[in-house]
């Protein structure tokens, strides 16, 4: 086995001998099984040629590490680039196996490794040894991005690499001085350099070697497309692609990131022609592992752990991400490869989590009704495409002016384009639907005759006193109900962006430093009180997922005064259940004045 460090890599992890999470385990029994059942289909692993390649960054490239004198000064410096039993098994499994023609086999390659971990210097000697050392004329090696600024980072490890190597620097020349713009290597007439995808003339370009950078921050496929292009009639081409984890669930490195699982775990909708090609390495904790909570599980995001990446700086980005919400997503992103809902998390999972109403926090609807317990409700009505949502709050009691809560959604959904949508929004509507989470309306869009029975059937059972709606469609749902001789219990209008509407005629309303009316009923305030009762656990949450996805994606816009409202637009997911829940928290906790618009019945538009 050690003088086949690939296949003792996949030997030891599927052993769990190495720590590592379920996709890299998949990808370990997938090179076994080929080794024993691939030869059926011409392919073959050439042991050679695995141990050249790793035996190259050995013995050519070098990296720079970073120790500390007695006299506590840190000083840099060069050593041989030994590649670790993880980086062994990629690099052997690119170069080592083989096809029934004899070429390499593994034409894309997708890594989704966490921050730290050397993908980019590993990416970088990769590079070097398609540029010169694989015996081809002409080889074009690019690294690729969006942009040159980030085309050039990779570039520049490679650079590195080349100046701080003899044998590099006696077989390669470069065009351009400080920076470096190129490398060449005039025996075989092959070039390394960085490339965008605005570069003109791009389709000129013939890569025996693309180096994709930080796949997630990729706005579209463009580069990817333009590279696969060049490379349709090179049949030892590679483009291999590293990236951290994202959130955005409709981007390219998501969809890399899919397909990429549909391998390794092969997935039998897929062909073998298909997948043959295609090498995963995507790195992720095992289901119901708390990366916040337990260290134990950081190997298996960070195969690097200890040696290009220290367990005391992950510490500090846990620790701050506990202290700053805002920072949680990124630190689960790079640091966890956990895929987030929203570029920064504006409702973090734990929080969430904490609120779920189970165990001592679970709540009965009908008992409360039964103990009549105030009920206020928040209705979003859908457009063409999204959810409908329906949010009942009971207000359990209050101490100290702090209210406690209880809650429910009830979500509906068009039927016929269920499964598309599905697709679109990366969520498991027919799962959720066969599950009772939420109701299929038949139809491409949402009935309001529909909701006319469902609506108040709901308000009858269990008697809201207010219900705060969005202006949209509300016109024509009361207009529904009026034909059935159903009403809406205390509709208001709640307001969805900076807006404020005042809950029935006051004039003792107060004035604040602009001289503006004090408005009680508006979204950032009914934000604010959500978010309260969220981070003071002083809510139970009825355990839905497609709530669970909608707090999941919420993104706040903000003003210039600091105010906030939902951000449909920017959000990555359905939010429709959140803006329900917030408008019945801010209905719930208006101030009326001594005439009580809680005891009025029938509609009530403001």
């Amino acid at each position: 086995m050690s003088e086949d460090q690939t296949t003792a890599y996949a030997v030891a992890v599927v052993a769990r001998e190495i720590i590592a999470g379920p996709h890299v385990r998949a990808a370990c029994r997938r090179h076994l099984k080929d080794l024993k059942d691939g030869a059926a289909r011409g392919m073959a692993f050439d042991v050679a040629e695995a141990q050249r390649a790793i035996r190259f960054f050995a013995t050519v490239l070098t990296v720079e590490v970073e120790e500390k004198g007695d006299d506590g000064v840190a000083t840099s410096r060069a050593v041989p680039f030994v590649l670790q039993p993880w980086q062994c098994f990629i690099v052997g499994s690119l170069f080592g196996w083989k096809n029934a023609k004899g070429f390499r086999r593994f034409r894309r390659a997708y890594c989704e490794i966490g921050k730290g971990s050397g993908k980019s210097p590993m990416a970088a000697g990769i590079g070097h040894y398609m540029h010169g050392f694989t015996k081809k004329l002409r080889s074009e090696v690019y690294s690729a991005a969006t942009d040159m600024d980030q085309a050039n980072i990779l570039f520049r490890d490679a650079v590195a690499m080349w100046e701080r190597s003899p044998a590099l620097q006696q077989r390669l020349g470069h065009k351009g001085e400080n920076p470096v713009i190129e490398l060449t290597h005039p025996r075989s007439g092959s070039f390394f350099k960085p490339i965008s995808s605005d570069k003109k003339g791009k389709s000129g370009i013939r890569p025996m070697c693309a180096l994709i950078d930080e796949i997630h921050e990729h706005p579209n496929n463009s580069v990817i497309e333009m590279l696969r292009a060049g490379t349709k009639g090179n049949q030892q081409a590679l483009i291999f692609e590293i990236t951290n984890s994202g959130f955005d669930r409709k981007s390219v490195c998501w969809h890399e990131h899919e397909y990429s699982l549909k391998v390794v775990h092969g997935d039998e909708r897929l062909s073998v022609e298909e997948t043959d090609t295609w090498f995963a390495y995507v790195c992720a904790l095992d289901e119901g592992e708390e990366p916040f909570e337990d260290e134990s599980c950081w190997i298996k995001v960070n195969p690097n752990l200890g040696i290009s990446i220290q367990p005391d700086y992950i510490r500090e980005q846990v620790a701050e991400a506990k202290g700053m919400p805002s920072k949680e997503g990124m630190v689960r992103r790079l640091n966890f490869c956990q895929w987030t809902q929203s570029e920064s998390s504006a409702i973090p999972r734990q929080v969430w989590m904490a609120c779920q109403a189970v165990g001592n926090k679970a709540f009965d609807p009908e008992e409360l009704t039964e103990r009549n317990v105030p009920c206020f409700g928040g209705l979003d009505l859908s457009k063409v495409r999204d959810l409908t949502a329906f949010t009942l709050t009971w207000m359990l009691e209050n101490k100290k002016d702090q209210w406690r809560f209880a809650s429910k959604t009830w979500f509906w959904t068009p039927k016929d384009t269920l499964r598309e949508r599905a697709k679109t929004d990366m969520a498991p509507y027919e799962a959720w639907v066969k599950e009772g989470f939420m109701e299929a309306v038949p139809g491409p869009r949402i009935k309001y005759s529909w909701l006319a029975d469902a609506i108040p059937e709901i308000c009858a059972r269990y008697q809201p006193q207010i219900i705060g709606c969005d202006q949209y469609g509300l016109e024509q749902l009361l207009d529904a109900m009026a034909e059935k001789g159903a009403e809406l219990p205390g509709a208001v209008v709640h307001p969805q962006g900076f807006n404020r509407r005042k809950v029935g005629e006051r004039e003792d309303l107060k004035q604040d430093d602009s001289g503006a009316e004090e408005l009680v009923l508006w979204m950032p305030d009914s934000i604010n009180k959500l978010e309260a009762a969220l981070l003071e656990e002083r809510i139970a949450i009825d355990v839905n997922p497609v709530m669970t996805s909608c707090a999941a994606g919420v993104i706040y816009e903000e003003n210039k005064t600091g105010h906030r409202m939902f951000n449909k637009a920017k959000a990555t997911g359905r939010i429709d259940g959140m803006v329900s829940l917030a408008m019945s928290i801010g209905v719930a906790t208006v101030q009326p004045d001594k005439t009580s618009i809680y005891a009025t019945r029938g509609a009530l538009v403001l």
